[in-house]
């Protein structure tokens, strides 16, 4: 029996066979090819979400396919009793484009930082120091296991699945002076994301990392980076972490690292291995032969078709466009991010939700984040000209519904930020710039979310 095509029938075994975890859209997406989806009525969608991070080289990539198809035909689990070849390839390839030395698979980015997790507390075990303590950042999101809802810093996730799992603090993100009050003797590690997707797609800053890590390096403690969405070339590098100068202790990938087949992994030094003993860990699917011929499909491709280098392109270009786009529309009060992985907020004229379904209708997939935030994560295949198209879209949208901003609004936005008085004019000293406050020449500074639906 096949329902593929008859979408009612979807939507109706979906009601009442599926448990309901999820706020659906009307549609149901039967094939893709690059960067755009179609669905049971042959509808043409362009895909500015790609599966959340997830489709990295769109769909159909002939690459990926084929190894996909190739490897299916030959062997498709073997267990972890015996050596994998296209595991030991992928890891040998993870750890020559990383820092790293070693790696773990698993299903998943939450079974990533599970196994980070567990590292990070099992490296002290078997030193025979008490040190448990994991430290992350308020609005941050590491998973839905119950280690990593505890993990993560933001209490709707965790709330109905509580008591909670021990051991974890939150403290703000991009706040040194927080992060540095809340480490103590049992802190064994601090897990961060560089950006924070989940809340609206905040990027930490670039100071705040490098203090982090001195902090680390000072006080002994393990520092994680969670790479879950930003890496595979997501940020414009292959790893985030690449763009902030800074080394992690331990890297979690999952999301584009099978380019849509399920895969995670752990990535750490020798040193930090060393916490993990035969028996200590394990995943019964984790590195399977064909998750991990995806894997090195979507690793070869990055690495010889100059897909980061696309990424840099359509990134600049994009948010060149959107930000002029913010400064034409009132109602766009943020652009964020980092390559293709980017936030735009608005203010409380427009929702997310509402701009998700406006773009839905025009054939454009986005998703939405709390009240105020959408979120792009394209495949990283994306051209320029579909970049343009979403553009459009969104200009076509707001100009309906918002309209232009008026002239005020225009001198407002070329005065300079309270931040770029005083860098430009320290030379000056700090009188004139309380003058400049004083005669209400400074513009405030921009509001930023908090809230996140998914």
């Amino acid at each position: 029996m096949s329902i593929e095509n008859d979408f009612a029938l979807i939507q109706d075994f979906d009601k009442n066979y599926c448990l309901q975890v999820f706020n659906l859209l009307p549609v149901a997406f039967t094939k893709g090819k690059g960067c755009y989806l179609y669905d049971t009525e042959g509808k043409k969608y362009l895909d500015m979400i790609g599966g959340i991070a997830v489709n990295c080289l769109g769909y159909a990539h002939p690459k990926l396919t084929s190894a996909i198809c190739s490897q299916a035909k030959s062997i498709v689990h073997a267990c972890n009793y015996y050596y994998i070849p296209e595991k030991s390839e992928l890891a040998y390839r993870l750890c020559r484009a990383s820092f790293a030395d070693k790696v773990f698979f698993c299903n998943s980015g939450a079974e990533a930082n599970e196994a980070a997790i567990k590292l990070a507390r099992s490296y002290f075990y078997y030193k025979d120091i008490n040190k448990y303590e994991i430290i992350t950042a308020n609005m941050s999101f590491h998973g839905r296991t119950m280690g990593t809802v505890a993990a993560t810093g933001q209490e709707k996730f965790s709330r109905p699945f509580e008591p909670n799992v021990p051991g974890f603090v939150h403290v703000p993100y991009n706040d040194i002076d927080a992060m540095i009050e809340a480490v103590n003797p049992k802190t064994a590690a601090i897990m961060l994301e560089l950006i924070q997707g989940e809340s609206g797609v905040h990027p930490a800053d670039l100071e705040y990392i490098q203090a982090v890590r001195k902090l680390c390096s000072e006080k002994g403690i393990i520092f994680i980076f969670d790479e879950v969405q930003t890496g595979i070339g997501r940020s414009g590098k292959m790893f985030c972490y690449q763009t902030y100068g800074v080394v992690p202790d331990i890297m979690t990938l999952a999301k584009g690292l099978g380019g849509g087949v399920p895969i995670g992994a752990m990535l750490t030094t020798n040193e930090i291995a060393t916490g993990f003993k035969p028996g200590d860990h394990g995943s019964t699917f984790g590195g399977n032969p064909l998750a991990c011929a995806a894997g090195n499909a979507v690793m070869e491709t990055i690495e010889q078709e100059g897909i980061i280098d696309n990424v840099q392109e359509v990134s600049a270009e994009l948010f060149e466009k959107l930000n002029k786009l913010r400064s034409k529309y009132n109602c766009i009060r943020s652009v964020r991010g980092k390559g293709l992985l980017i936030g735009i907020e608005f203010d409380d004229t427009i929702t997310a939700q509402g701009m998700r379904e406006q773009l839905f209708t025009m054939g454009i997939l986005v998703s939405a984040i709390g009240k105020s935030t959408i979120r792009l994560a394209p495949p990283l295949i994306i051209t320029k000209a579909q970049a343009n198209q979403f553009v459009k879209a969104l200009d076509k949208i707001l100009k309906n519904t918002a309209g232009p901003k008026n002239v005020f609004d225009k001198i407002k936005d070329a005065l300079p930020t309270k931040k770029q008085v005083k860098e430009s004019a320290a030379s000056i000293g700090s009188a004139k710039i309380d003058k400049l406050d004083a005669a209400g020449l400074t513009a405030p500074k921009d509001v930023t979310p908090a809230d996140d639906d998914e």
